[in-house]
């Protein structure tokens, strides 16, 4: 709990050295059978084109004894035609109540680039492409043809992705990721580690992912109401996976405007194994405030 609190602190600091210029606070949680997960973050506007911030989170998971804390330092860019998100992140310490495994931690990066390629402003057409490359690093303990092997594992994610929106009515996306393991996938059963894959690469669910990925593909559909702030959106994932079965993922969300400050955004998400034999229900909320 130290370790949020100081998280927490830290957002509130960020926030105050801020002064005049704008700042985005935001809280959400996440919850299902198997875990609930808080977030806290602030972003501030550090100049007309770059703004920063930091994240706290919270999980408390039925696999692990302990609660799960991490932090994160998103960074965005704006140059027009082109933007870069860098967001590096740290897993603290996780104790293990087990002696066949080490206590987990885990850092990294996640990098994207957004390129404009549409901005019709007349006829209101944008299309926009990005490209995504990740990488992390984790403490663990790996399982390789039955032996478990307490030891550091490296993965990377690559992302590639267009958005497409019509008449600030309708938007588009298709998007596809694929894990990279350098220090070898062939023969591993499991890897018992804290990181939300959803860090390196976002896999359109609001589970969370520990299970080592080959590839994920999905879509989403939104429609927007521009003038009202609102929107409703649908996506669908399927990911396949070293460590385990194929899953579905379905989410049906409703983002809107409460008032002149406060916006939020609701969410539910339906997961599934190929062979349906297991399947999670996820419910998600998130207010964010600006001033």
């Amino acid at each position: 709990m130290k370790k949020l609190l100081l998280s927490i602190l830290s957002v509130c600091i960020l926030s105050a050295a801020a002064q005049a210029r704008t700042v985005d606070v935001t809280a959400a949680y996440t919850g299902a059978s198997h875990f609930t997960k808080a977030d806290a973050g602030a972003t501030v506007a550090l100049s007309l084109n770059t703004l920063a911030g930091i994240q706290a989170r919270y999980v408390n998971d039925d696999v692990f004894k302990d609660p799960i804390y991490s932090v994160y330092l998103p960074i965005h860019m704006d140059f027009d035609y082109l933007k870069f998100n860098f967001t590096p992140f740290y897993y603290f310490k996780n104790k293990s109540d087990d002696a066949r495994y080490q206590d987990a931690s885990a850092f990294g990066l996640n990098s994207r680039l957004i390129i404009t390629m549409q901005d019709d402003e007349v006829n209101d057409l944008y299309t926009h492409a990005f490209i995504g490359a990740s990488f992390a690093r984790q403490k663990g303990t790996l399982t390789l043809e039955g032996a478990d092997s307490n030891q550091y594992y490296s993965e990377a994610a690559y992302t590639l992705g267009l958005h497409k929106d019509f008449y600030r009515a309708f938007g588009f996306e298709l998007i596809g990721t694929v894990f990279q393991y350098p220090d070898g996938i062939t023969g591993v059963e499991s890897f018992r580690g804290i990181m939300d894959q959803q860090d390196l690469a976002s896999t359109q669910t609001l589970d969370i992912v520990r299970e080592l990925p080959k590839y994920a593909v999905g879509t989403r559909l939104t429609r927007m109401w521009a003038d009202d702030g609102s929107s409703i959106y649908l996506s669908y994932r399927f990911g396949e996976y070293h460590t385990t079965d194929s899953q579905h993922s379905f989410v049906v969300g409703n983002s809107f405007i409460v008032g002149n400050l406060v916006s939020a955004d609701m969410a539910y998400n339906h997961v599934r194994s190929v062979h349906n034999k297991d399947k999670r229900d996820i419910f998600y909320i998130r207010l964010g405030m600006s001033f």
